[in-house]
């Protein structure tokens, strides 16, 4: 196994876009799952996305894939990606209002970091982060199981 990059800082795509195609399939039917038609290309959109994408945008990709993909279609299948701990819910700092989006969980926890002003949003990790989610179980004696960080500032471009 390669050695895990001490940081990795994205330049605006996904850190783990493409990470392992098929894995939000392969767990939904380890755990079980029937697989529709509908469903299945939803799951190919999201193990795909390169971006943060929120529901509008799924279901347009997945009508490229399907054009008989519905839309109450999209919601159920984020809503069963989200019980079954696959997906994250992010508002990303509310950059666009209320909106959310969606993402698959990658080998390891990343923080976003998103510009007030532009709204370009990048992902960072690190083992610094890794470290400190240890010292948070230590110190707190609790097992964590999912991570949500966001930081917001300005980006070099949107500072000059």
């Amino acid at each position: 196994m390669p050695a895990i990059a001490a940081r990795r800082v994205s330049s605006g795509e996904r850190l783990n876009a493409r990470a392992k195609p098929g894995k939000l399939a392969a767990a939904l039917e380890e755990r079980g799952v029937r697989l529709t038609r509908q469903r299945r290309v939803l799951l190919q959109v999201m193990d795909s996305a390169e971006s943060h994408m929120d529901a509008g945008a799924i279901l347009r990709r997945a009508r490229k894939l399907d054009p008989r993909v519905h839309r109450v279609t999209v919601y159920r299948t984020l809503d069963l990606l989200k019980r079954h701990g696959l997906i994250d819910e992010l508002d990303l700092l509310h950059l666009r209002g209320d909106q959310h989006y969606y993402e698959s969980h990658g080998p390891r926890d990343h923080i976003h970091i998103a510009c007030l002003r532009c709204g370009k949003v990048r992902e960072f990790e690190s083992r610094l982060f890794e470290q400190l989610k240890r010292q948070i179980e230590r110190d707190c004696g609790i097992k964590i199981t999912v991570t949500r960080t966001e930081i917001g500032g300005y980006c070099e471009h949107c500072r000059q």
